[in-house]
């Protein structure tokens, strides 16, 4: 390809992503209006001012795109789930972990509007339903991830089934994420995540 088939071909690209993330912003504006079941993707279509054609290039229906939105914004949880975790310690390894909790729950408050969208999908849509449950083990793996660290560092109690105690700490996270987003929760994100870390470290490390 000469320089200007490449020229070209970089600018039809560029428009390509440019009518994607219309699409995506239009939608996000829809589904916060009208709740996952209302919203249709004409209306999306609409809003963002594009072709039912162009559109279902990009995506294959609503669904579709509400799981591009929700990977967009389980990013930001998964990046706090990253937090290097090194502990030296018990102490050490409340403090991460009651971090991680609040910066987690926190989030989930900041996101409260996204997420109720979410929910409602998750009751009728297999599709985001489906992609919740890979989000999930996705988390619970990474959790895991942490607790074999401190296995290896002598800090966790003895016979423990470590993926039993990754699944129930994600599962502790994910109860109280959703009563946030309901606006059900009965304490502060501050008074929840020390909580709800204490016990489990209380649990999982040596009292030492």
């Amino acid at each position: 390809m000469d320089k200007k088939g490449v020229e070209t071909s970089d600018k039809r690209h560029l428009r390509s992503m440019i009518t994607r993330e219309k699409i995506l912003k239009s939608a996000k504006e829809v589904f916060l209006e009208e709740g996952f079941q209302k919203a249709t993707i004409s209306q999306m279509i609409k809003k963002a001012g594009v072709g039912y054609g162009t559109a279902y290039v990009h995506f294959e229906g609503k669904d579709d795109i509400l799981i591009v939105l929700m990977e967009d914004v389980m990013a930001k949880f998964y990046e706090i789930a990253e937090t290097p975790f090194s502990p030296r310690s018990k102490e050490e390894a409340n403090d991460i972990i009651e971090n991680q909790a609040y910066s987690f729950l926190k989030l989930a408050e900041k996101e409260r509007d996204i997420m109720c969208v979410l929910e409602q999908a998750i009751g009728v849509s297999p599709e985001a339903a489906n992609k919740w449950k890979e989000t999930r083990e996705k988390f619970i793996q990474r959790i895991l991830k942490d607790i074999h660290y401190s296995h290896e560092n002598g800090l966790t109690r003895a016979g423990l089934n470590f993926e039993l105690v990754a699944r129930g700490w994600f599962f502790v996270n994910e109860m109280y994420l959703w009563e946030i987003v309901r606006g059900e929760q009965r304490a502060p994100v501050e008074e929840i995540a020390e909580a709800i870390t204490s016990v489990y470290t209380a649990g999982l490390y040596k009292g030492v």
